[in-house]
């Protein structure tokens, strides 16, 4: 079998640098799809759990014993971690012509695994579009999930069976265009972390008992109708211009957790331009609401000063 080949051969190792939530359950996935996991590398107890519980029976070895073992080498390790590492591997233990070496970055194309193209191996990102817990539950979330792939012309039908395999859809996405790819992500999934738990600690504040289970169905519906309609879903005080309503809502905002006003300020701006691009809030209704942010905003930073 040659490497742009579509299959993966049954006989191969699998060693992955980085036991973390990422690299524990994709080898997981790996592994339950019939290839031997051989090795593993993970240095934190939480590293440790996790591969005794996913992983049972892999040892945890240094990174050269894993890359020395491995046919399929993964590296799931931080984004700015990657580039110090594949350097790392390549001056001391080195990477090998029959070797195929993924990583799971997002931010990174295939560029960052120059030196290891430049011994020979294959190379390819392969990075899952979905957040991890580092537990049997992601395994199932696997399916299905799209994976952005990056990987030179002759790599890619290789790239999309490994991708397939771990239960996944390929999407190619250019060099170029990792970054951009990589924020759109964290802008849509990590920052929504952010504003849920924001929105939890308000509710919780208004006295709500179950905050969670008040917001369920509208987030379920807003992200809903937000990914079929993009930001012709967008309804609320914002898109309307009641700019009455988002002073008072600033106001009460300040006094019991000032520090999210300016969360509310930031996206109300935003919100508010896409609404009047959209044709949706006019001008002149949009200039008394961006009045109110900015009196808010003001009075904040006079607070904190």
């Amino acid at each position: 079998m040659t490497m742009s080949s579509s299959t993966l051969p049954a006989h191969w190792q699998v060693g992955v640098v980085g036991a973390g939530r990422v690299g524990a359950v994709l080898a997981a996935a790996l592994r339950r799809s019939g290839l031997r996991v051989v090795a593993a590398h993970g240095l934190s107890d939480a590293s440790r759990r996790r591969a005794d519980a996913l992983l049972p029976g892999v040892p945890l070895l240094p990174v050269s014993s894993v890359v020395e073992q491995a046919d399929l080498l993964l590296l799931a390790v931080p984004d700015d971690t990657l580039p110090g590492l594949v350097q790392g591997v390549a001056r001391s233990t080195g990477f090998r012509r029959d070797q195929v070496v993924a990583h799971t970055s997002g931010r990174h194309g295939a560029a960052v695994l120059g030196p290891a193209a430049a011994a020979g191996a294959t190379t390819m990102a392969v990075h899952p579009a979905m957040t991890f817990t580092g537990t049997e539950v992601d395994l199932d979330r696997l399916r299905g999930t799209r994976f952005g792939v990056t990987a030179d012309e002759a790599n890619l039908a290789l790239a999309d069976a490994l991708v397939r395999l771990l239960g996944g859809a390929p999407v190619h996405i250019a060099e170029a265009d990792r970054d951009l790819y990589h924020a759109a992500l964290a802008q849509g999934a990590n920052h929504l972390v952010t504003l849920v738990s924001d929105a939890l600690g308000l509710l919780a504040e208004a006295g709500v008992a179950d905050p969670a289970g008040t917001l369920r169905p509208l987030l379920e519906a807003a992200l809903d109708n937000a990914l079929r309609d993009g930001s012709a879903a967008l309804t609320g005080p914002v898109a309307r211009g009641d700019a009455g309503t988002v002073a008072a809502h600033l106001r009460t905002i300040a006094s019991v957790a000032p520090d999210s006003v300016t969360l509310y300020v930031a996206l109300a701006r935003h919100t508010a331009a896409q609404a009047v691009a959209d044709g949706r809030l006019r001008s002149a209704d949009a200039a008394g609401l961006l009045d109110a942010l900015a009196d808010a905003e003001g009075a904040t930073t006079a607070t904190s000063a």
